[in-house]
């Protein structure tokens, strides 16, 4: 199915691994000039190498960290200047953070500020150029955050969910769609430590209707959905990928 993608431009953040690689290779086999940053440099250079080779339009690459001072504005900025317009931004980067109930403020504040103040900051940077050309597709993920333990990721994931909802509301009469995209248990670095062993099949064989842990590619799918025209009828949604699995708490 034609998603209607090709010629379009996307800025993905935390493009260097997982979830966030595998929705910027996603967007250029549809045709997407895609602006990929993280961290690493090492890892995008290698994910520019994987596009290139597989004959999709070269991304564009900026190593930086979204946790530096006046990172938004700085993403953003170089993102619009290397591509000229932006049509697509997926507010990608973020990274489970366990606390205990009576711990320090330090992790509550980094965390806080990447998996929420950080994308919402970097959206505001976006809004304008959206609005001024009525048209904008915004993507945000959010995790698994019903948890029976403290993470401030996943709290913060909530306030995305939140936000996201509200601008949609405020943002519908420009044509900008707003969506998050919520995964369930997906084969990343982040989720093998806490199933070591055979703990995931079994977990997976008790918890998960199609038995086993969901792959990266199954979120790139949904998103390449989701930012295309195709889902133009699409705003203010969260959509799950779990494979069934709504008892996520674990």
């Amino acid at each position: 199915m034609d998603l209607y993608l090709t010629g379009k431009t996307a800025l993905v953040t935390g493009a260097s691994k997982g979830i966030g690689r595998a929705i910027a290779k996603e967007l250029a086999k549809e045709g997407v000039k895609v602006f990929i940053t993280g961290r690493n440099q090492k890892s995008l250079d290698s994910l520019f190498n994987e596009i290139v080779a597989e004959g999709s339009p070269a991304p564009i690459v900026f190593a930086y960290d979204l946790l530096a001072p006046n990172a938004p504005h700085k993403i953003a900025s170089s993102a619009l200047s290397s591509l000229g317009h932006v049509d697509i931004l997926i507010n990608n980067a973020g990274q489970s953070q366990p606390v205990d109930a009576t711990g320090p403020e330090e992790p509550w504040t980094k965390s806080m500020a990447l998996d929420f103040e950080r994308p919402r900051l970097l959206t505001q940077e976006l809004l304008p150029h959206f609005i001024s050309r009525r048209q904008g597709t915004i993507l945000n993920l959010t995790s698994t955050y019903e948890l029976r333990s403290l993470n401030v990721s996943a709290v913060a994931k909530a306030a995305v969910v939140m936000w996201s909802k509200q601008l949609a509301g405020e943002l519908g009469k420009y044509r900008i769609r707003v969506n998050c995209l919520q995964p369930g248990l997906i084969d990343t670095e982040n989720i093998r430590p806490y199933f070591p062993g055979d703990e995931r099949r079994k977990y997976a064989e008790r918890e998960i209707p199609l038995q086993d842990f969901g792959e990266v590619q199954d979120m790139a799918n949904m998103a390449a959905f989701l930012v295309s025209p195709r889902a133009k009828y699409v705003t203010g949604t969260v959509s799950v990928v779990d494979g069934g699995g709504r008892r996520s708490a674990f």
